[in-house]
């Protein structure tokens, strides 16, 4: 059933970012200031001339005033400054707190338990005999609340004193003066301190203390020893076995309250340390650093980094800038000679630079992380492998090679040489690695270009690695630097860098294809086989349509080939332009049977919404089947803005005293914006006129093929799209000489029957042609004012 749900068909299309000098002005700055920082701040890979022993090849003199740390002297001066510092220990004043508070709390509990007053219980037992047995049952309790266990001998002396409060006084009295006094876990490792002493930090107090007397302090065993001696004073007078008992609880219960704090020290020794300014000494400009002749030594070697470390502090902002200068020149150069007036990327500019720029900062970033993974595992590798050789396995080409797939080889080739020169920046300007990357990149992209599926990518990333193997050796030889298993080295990285190469493309191809909406060549001719479900589902529901999409697709596809349009691109949009028929197939003549026309009981206007409805309709199914951008593009616009001329007509035939706005029998557009479009707009025209000529002679078939070639150019309907009159003239050639295949005139053969039962010509009734109903480019052609330009067409 049709559904239409509005009189004007809402195709949302988008287009391409804007154009415009401001925005292109924007894409560059930022891609040159993207390149720069990836860049910086190590513009050039700085290494210092000279090793230990060496002799020197020429005078070095310092060109400017140079401040040079004397790392000897500077690093006794720290250490000196590091030794100062005392050791930390922390002193903990809550551990009495604690331990006052588990006394009183275990004898006041049990205390309690005991002041049960005196009598007789209902069952006639003694209160006092139920107390002494309660008291005894909360002895793991007591022992828990007090913090050392005790034994049964002990609990009972405390129970026949009634845990009286004399005696947790006693023992807090002697606990308080051993831990005031000080205990540390190890005095031995105290003693051994500083002679100027400890620094006493009270825990949860913001005061500290030096002490100098580290004796005074009582390990462990010292404290246990002295409770018996402060206790004698204090527990003169008691028994003798409550003396002990109070003694035996008091040593168990000490704790050291003293202890070293690490952390706490080494940060105020690395602060200290840190204080510390280096010690310099000047040298003046002009002064000699080191002399032809001389071996180089230590003092050299320090002199020479300080002199390449603070010339690059001085010079990475300028360096920084003069980068940034030639970037975006090469950038800019590079545009107007080579890019702007590409017709691949002439519409939909600004995205495509986008995409080039997103495929130069990644390559960028891979160059600049392999460089410095070269620089500093090649020192510790276990075999003797320079850095240089590693730079050989770099995969530079990919870019190159991503950029060929999607945009071709004319776009590739100033991408790589653009892509080698800035690489060359960070192997100190070296004329030989950027010579050797603009090679292989330019011939990675050009194996790259007809690569059909991932084998493709694989052969290429293979062709890429004996490339590089030669090349490699051509560098080396040049250089004079492939002594004893360096040559062997250059060449195994070099071919793995082909290898790795053609991985990344073959990788990095579908992840660009869903960011950027475009359709690899693997893709489209995935899309181009007949025996994709859509098209099947074409050929059995509107046959007519895919009849027609056949031709249109190769119409398309050899006038592709004519003007160097993208023939594949041109073919597949062919096939799917009008997919949007399915939902109404019977609606478009070329599906109609038995010669009946519903259009003609329905009113025009609504007839233009059923044609114009295909659009939107084919729009979804290619999104809902991911057909790709360029497809959906070529769906959205094979129309442009064309006029529906024999409904309109009709339209005003119907309401003679009314005015029919033109713009309602308009296609809603947009225009093709590239050539692969337009071709599928030309050929849909001319092949859907074409089949209408009851005798396709081939002047026939070259007068209706200008003409409705010319019409939609001064239609302006190609006025979006980078075709010339010379592309026009070309096309037409391709469609009359593939027409005229099609269409070619068939000879009348004489028949042998009487006179009275001959059938029509050809023999059969069913080769006579029909009288169609007009399509709509037949009565544009019939509407034409007067004929046009010729376009240049002989």
């Amino acid at each position: 059933m049709l559904n239409l749900t509005s009189k004007t068909v809402d195709i949302s299309y988008k287009k391409g970012i804007s154009t415009d000098t401001w925005s292109l002005a924007v894409i560059l700055v930022s891609l040159t200031v993207l390149s720069t920082l990836v860049l910086s701040p190590k513009l050039i890979i700085v290494q210092t001339p000279y090793q230990l022993g060496d002799i020197a090849e020429k005078d070095i003199k310092a060109p400017a005033d140079l401040l040079i740390e004397d790392t000897e002297a500077t690093a006794l001066k720290r250490r000196q400054a590091r030794n100062e510092i005392l050791t930390v220990y922390d002193y903990d004043t809550k551990l009495l707190t604690t331990l006052t508070r588990q006394i009183n709390d275990a004898f006041s509990q049990a205390r309690n338990i005991m002041e049960i007053p005196a009598g007789t219980d209902a069952d006639g037992e003694s209160r006092a005999t139920n107390v002494r047995v309660g008291i005894r049952e909360t002895k793991p309790q007591f022992e828990e609340i007090l913090g050392i266990p005790v034994d049964n001998g002990a609990y009972g002396i405390l129970v026949n004193q009634g845990f009286s409060q004399k005696i947790s006084d006693l023992l807090i009295s002697i606990l308080s003066q051993i831990l005031n006094n000080g205990v540390v876990a190890n005095k031995e490792l105290l003693i051994q301190e500083n002679p100027q002493g400890i620094v006493l930090k009270t825990i949860d107090a913001d005061s500290e203390r030096i002490v100098q007397n580290l004796r005074q302090f009582y390990s462990p065993d010292q404290a246990k020893t002295m409770v018996r001696v402060i206790g004698e004073p204090i527990l003169r007078g008691v028994d003798y076995n409550l003396v002990n008992l109070i003694v035996d609880f008091t040593q168990r219960l000490i704790q050291p309250n003293i202890a070293m704090n690490r952390a706490e020290t080494e940060n105020r020794k690395k602060e200290a340390e840190n204080q510390v300014q280096p010690i310099l000494y000047k040298i003046k400009k002009g002064e000699m650093i080191l002399r032809e002749g001389d071996r180089v030594s230590q003092t050299h070697i320090m002199k020479l980094k300080t002199l390449q470390e603070q010339s690059g502090k001085q010079q990475v902002f300028e360096k920084s800038i003069g980068t940034a200068m030639i970037i975006f020149s090469l950038l800019i150069i590079t545009y107007f000679i080579h890019l702007k007036y590409q017709s691949d990327i002439l519409y939909y500019r600004n995205k495509h630079l986008i995409f080039i720029g997103s495929i130069l900062i990644i390559l960028l970033l891979i160059l600049k992380l392999s460089v410095s993974l070269a620089n500093n595992l090649t020192p510790d590798a276990p075999v003797n492998i320079s850095p240089e050789s590693v730079f050989y396995a770099i995969p530079i080409p990919a870019g190159a090679m991503t950029i060929c797939q999607f945009l071709g080889f004319k776009i590739a080739f100033p991408f790589a040489i653009v892509l080698a020169l800035i690489s060359g920046m960070l192997f100190e300007a070296s004329f030989e690695f950027s010579l050797f990357f603009i090679l292989n990149s330019i011939m990675g992209a050009f194996w790259v270009q007809d690569c059909k599926d991932h084998k493709g990518f694989i052969k290429a990333g293979v062709r890429l690695g004996l490339l590089n193997m030669a090349l490699a050796a051509v560098v080396s030889v040049y250089m004079v630097n492939f002594s004893g298993f360096k040559l062997l080295w250059d060449l195994i990285f070099a071919f793995s860098g082909g290898i790795i190469a053609g991985i990344i493309t073959a990788g990095i191809a579908p992840l660009m294809e869903m960011a950027f909406g475009y359709t690899t060549k693997s893709s489209l001719l995935e899309l181009a086989n007949l025996d994709q479900p859509i098209l099947r589902r074409l050929m059995l529901e509107a046959p007519g349509t895919y009849h027609h999409s056949f031709i249109v697709g190769s119409l398309a596809e050899a006038a592709a080939s004519e003007i160097g349009a993208n023939p594949l691109i041109a073919k597949v949009s062919g096939y799917y332009h009008d997919i949007g028929k399915l939902k109404n197939p019977l609606y478009f003549i070329e599906n109609q049977r038995d010669g009946k026309n519903i259009h003609n009981k329905i009113a025009p206007s609504m007839s233009c919404l059923i044609l114009t409805s295909h659009v939107k309709n084919g729009v979804e199914i290619a999104r809902e089947k991911k057909l790709g951008q360029q497809i959906t593009e070529a769906i959205t616009q094979h129309h442009g803005t064309t006029l529906i001329s024999f409904f309109y007509e009709k339209a005003k035939k119907l309401q003679k005293d009314q005015v029919v706005n033109v713009d309602d029998f308009r296609y809603p557009g947009p225009k093709p914006q590239t050539r692969e479009t337009a071709l599928v707009m030309l050929a849909d025209v001319v092949e859907a006129a074409a089949r209408t000529l009851e005798q396709p002679t081939p002047s026939r078939v070259q007068g209706l093929v200008q003409q409705l070639i010319n019409k939609l150019f001064s239609d302006h309907q190609l006025d979006e799209c980078p075709l010339t009159l010379k592309d026009l003239n070309n096309i037409a050639k391709s469609f009359n000489k593939i027409l005229n295949g099609i269409y070619h005139h068939r000879i009348e053969y004489p028949d042998a029957q009487p006179p009275a039962e001959k059938k029509d010509k050809n023999g059969h009734t069913d080769r006579q042609p029909a009288a169609p109903e007009k399509t709509d480019a037949e009565t544009d052609t019939e509407n034409g004012a007067s004929p046009l330009k010729r376009l240049g067409q002989s």
